[in-house]
């Protein structure tokens, strides 16, 4: 089962460092595939006025602080061509955001530097995507990259305005594109636009644990989680964050949820039907 954890965005070295050690602590002796995620920018926040990250070049220095201190995988997004290259050469994972997932020269610049690299390509589905057209996401990074592997992370869909909704049968569609797909038990619960004066996002963090177990008993590959130490505090998705002291616990129960699905075969996929 694969594991994506980590705080929103890089607020600090010593508090990504702090997180990235305690998740390595919590997490220690679980059958998983685990990477420390973090973004260095969130380009696509609700106000101008929002904490962004300190960029690209500081970014990626405390990201390989971390594997340097931890050993742990990485991963982080990217949100231009430009920043494909330099990012493949410091993480594990490239991740696309989700409101860049159709942009076809960044799909092709992430496949190509991730197969340069040896790296995998996470594509986070847009809100506004049906879950069959992510089988075009995946056509273009096969086409623009030599063998680039490459994950679909489900992270629920715009229904009316300032609230998302997670449709499990879209899990069935998305699974037969072949490829591992990540549900993202966090991003879910936001609620865009929703957070103080209109000018933050809001969320709803009670819904989180019902949504990933779910999304593990709906044949998920793995699970993404942003977490942070006091939510309440974050400079960035807090209303939407897993109390960080709580994530060993909770990754415990999703594993077992996990293990349990993929050793119940599907009934109906038996040649009678």
């Amino acid at each position: 089962m694969i594991v994506i954890a980590g705080p929103c965005v890089i607020e600090s070295e010593k508090a990504t460092l702090e997180i990235a050690h305690e998740l390595k602590r919590q997490l220690k002796g679980l059958p998983i595939d685990f990477y420390f995620k973090a973004s260095f920018d969130k380009a696509n926040r609700t106000s101008v006025h929002g904490f962004r990250g300190p960029g690209l070049e500081g970014g990626l220095k405390v990201l390989s602080r971390v594997r340097e201190e931890t050993g742990l995988k990485l991963l982080t997004d990217f949100h231009s061509v430009e920043q494909a290259e330099p990012v493949a050469q410091v993480v594990d994972v490239m991740q696309i955001p989700a409101f860049l997932c159709r942009q076809t020269d960044l799909i092709a610049a992430g496949a190509q530097a991730a197969s340069k690299h040896g790296r995998v390509l996470n594509v986070k589905k847009g809100q506004f995507l049906a879950p069959g057209d992510a089988r075009n996401i995946v056509e273009k990074v096969r086409e623009s990259g030599d063998g680039s592997k490459v994950w679909i992370t489900e992270r629920g869909t715009t229904f009316g305005y300032g609230n998302l909704v997670v449709d499990f049968a879209g899990m069935v569609t998305l699974r037969k594109l072949g490829v591992p797909i990540i549900f993202d038990a966090t991003h879910s619960v936001q609620k865009p636009g929703q957070g103080a004066d209109g000018r933050s996002t809001g969320g709803a963090r009670e819904c989180i644990e019902t949504l990933g177990r779910c999304g593990m008993a709906a044949g998920a590959s793995g699970v993404f989680l942003e977490t942070h130490p006091n939510p309440e505090q974050a400079k960035s998705d807090g209303p939407n964050a897993f109390p960080l002291e709580h994530v060993g616990a909770w990754v415990t129960q999703l594993v077992k949820i996990h293990q349990l699905a993929v050793s119940m075969p599907e009934v109906l996929a038996s040649p009678r039907y």
